[in-house]
């Protein structure tokens, strides 16, 4: 029976298949992880050999390093033009704006802003935002991806549909059921809101769908309609759970298709965190798995902003993650199921999808690589066994599910990859979001943490400092303006052209030393209608 799979799996736009296995997905035709084996910063890799030591932490511009090698030459004063500068920044930034009140809901979500800036090459961030149709309420997230971007890509197209799906009141799942076995039309579950970089796999669409459809009929025998209420938070779980279990089972039935059979054992063993909102009137949930982050930005009486966070990092900076993790497994095991704080030695972050390097067996995972493809069988990664693996699943994809009731001092949400957290504080974050959406800068006094500085640095920075209410109107968007403070903020905490210019000059394979990906979805409120919501109660 043919199912109308267009209706949930839009198509590839604009995006013929050769881009997408050349650049967008498929990093390269021999090896699952596209980074470089010598990244300090990889999840893959604890300490970078000493030839490359030098650029884990560099001290001096990075002109400078060429190799290992150091250059008396005197640096070009920039790099980059603003108009130069601005088109990189902007490259991948998209806004939607929620339709004002048409008769039937009113939203509290206004809008949103989102961006992302890549390190690696190609980038393995992804971002995904839709409108849930068949029920109330939005859901944004964003997805770090590692050992390549295959499963950061899969999970982006596919998990808000398995979420949407465990949402669906039974009556609405009996109808696609029926709707799809009769071959009729259905009506579209989300409404996806999209940069045209952010595409679907074409070709795994329909491998997709009858996962996904298998998921709904097994919701549709476990409930038997008797109960009309939605746990939210559950459903959430569920959809996690059940879309890295379809992951793992894809990967092990194969397909005849080979093509598809490595597109699947590229997902598996690739990995990928997330973090998701889904905002329904004033119920704020997020779902986090691993070491992406949630913070809601509150406007306080006197107008100052704070940070409240509403994800924890999935990683050795969380000891009840440590304690989690050492319950799961023998007491034997307990000094070697984290060690230099990453899983059993090599992972960074303790939650995950795919990563089957750490779920599945080795008896399985040596069955499903010999049986599979060439390019797979070759390569090292695969064949390696983690060391100290001896009770797996040591990985799990179940995400720690927050709750925050929306007031109308709440503001906004900022959803980011690690790639943004590393570089800056929660508190800079909100505040510099803050006033970015208000126009609003308190002239607080200048820091210069304990920098000599000069009389002419100074009028400096009271200049730029004055410049600064008509420069925040550069960006049009707000992930846009937090990106270029990530990347181009100096030690007093202003943007310096040429440091953004010199960041955004680096080459592709000295990039992803200096700084990660960077995907961020900033969720502005509606505080007029959170208020409403407030006065009915």
């Amino acid at each position: 029976m043919p199912a109308p799979t267009q209706l949930f799996f839009p198509l590839i736009r604009n995006c013929e298949l050769s881009r997408i296995y050349g650049t967008a997905c498929y990093c390269h035709h021999r090896h699952l992880c596209c980074s470089s084996p010598y990244l300090a910063q990889s999840r893959l890799r604890c300490t970078p050999p000493p030839a490359y030591a030098t650029f884990c932490r560099p001290k001096e511009g990075w002109w400078q390093h060429t190799q290992g090698r150091r250059y008396a030459s005197t640096p070009q004063k920039f790099y980059l033009t603003p108009p130069q500068v601005n088109s990189i920044l902007k490259a991948n930034e998209y806004s939607f704006k929620v339709p004002e009140f048409d008769g039937k809901n009113v939203s509290s979500v206004l809008g949103f802003d989102s961006n992302q800036l890549p390190a690696n090459a190609p980038i393995e961030d992804r971002r995904s935002a839709a409108t849930c149709l068949q029920t109330r309420g939005m859901l944004l997230g964003v997805f770090d991806g590692h050992a390549g971007c295959a499963c950061s890509q899969a999970v982006s197209e596919r998990l808000f549909y398995y979420i949407a799906v465990s949402l669906l009141p039974h009556e609405t799942l009996l109808e696609i059921e029926n709707a799809v076995e009769s071959g009729r039309a259905l009506l579209p579950i989300l409404q996806w809101h999209k940069h045209p970089n952010d595409y679907f796999s074409k070709e795994a669409s329909k491998l997709y769908f009858n996962s996904l459809r298998t998921y709904w009929q097994e919701l549709i025998d476990l409930n038997t309609g008797e109960s009309t209420d939605i746990d939210v938070k559950e459903a959430l779980i569920n959809a996690f759970k059940r879309l890295d279990n379809d992951i793992s089972l894809e990967a092990q039935v194969g397909d005849p298709n080979s093509f598809l059979n490595y597109l699947v054992l590229r997902v598996a063993f690739s990995g990928a965190t997330a973090c998701v909102a889904h905002v329904d009137g004033v119920d704020l949930h997020v779902a986090n798995t691993g070491d992406s982050r949630a913070m809601l930005g509150v406007q306080e009486e006197d107008g100052s902003w704070s940070a409240v966070t509403l994800s924890n990092d999935h990683n050795a900076q969380n000891e009840r993650e440590l304690e989690r993790l050492k319950l799961e497994h023998p007491k034997n095991e307990a000094k070697s199921v984290v060690k230099q704080d990453r899983l059993l030695g090599l992972l960074m972050p303790f939650r995950a999808f795919g990563d089957v390097k750490f779920k599945w067996s080795i008896d399985l995972q040596k069955r499903v690589i010999e049986s599979g493809p060439d390019q797979l069988n070759d390569n090292e990664y695969t064949k390696f066994i983690p060391p100290n693996y001896y009770t797996p699943p040591y990985l799990t994809a179940e995400p720690e599910v927050t709750y925050h009731r929306l007031r109308p001092q709440d503001k906004f949400l900022v959803l980011a990859t690690d790639g943004l957290w590393e570089t800056m504080h929660r508190q800079d974050v909100v505040r510099i979001v803050g006033e970015y959406l208000t126009g609003m800068h308190h002239q607080q006094p200048i820091a210069v943490g304990g920098y000599k500085v000069t009389l002419g640095q100074m009028h400096g920075l009271l200049t730029e400092r004055r410049a600064k209410m008509s420069s925040v109107f550069e960006d049009q968007n707000a992930a846009t303006h937090l990106i270029r403070h990530a990347v181009g903020n100096n030690e007093f905490g202003t943007v310096d052209h040429e440091r953004l210019s010199k960041m955004l000059s680096l080459p592709e394979e000295l990039a992803r030393m200096y700084r990660d990906d960077i995907t961020i979805i900033v969720v502005q409120f509606n505080s007029h209608v959170v208020g409403a919501y407030q006065n009915q109660d």
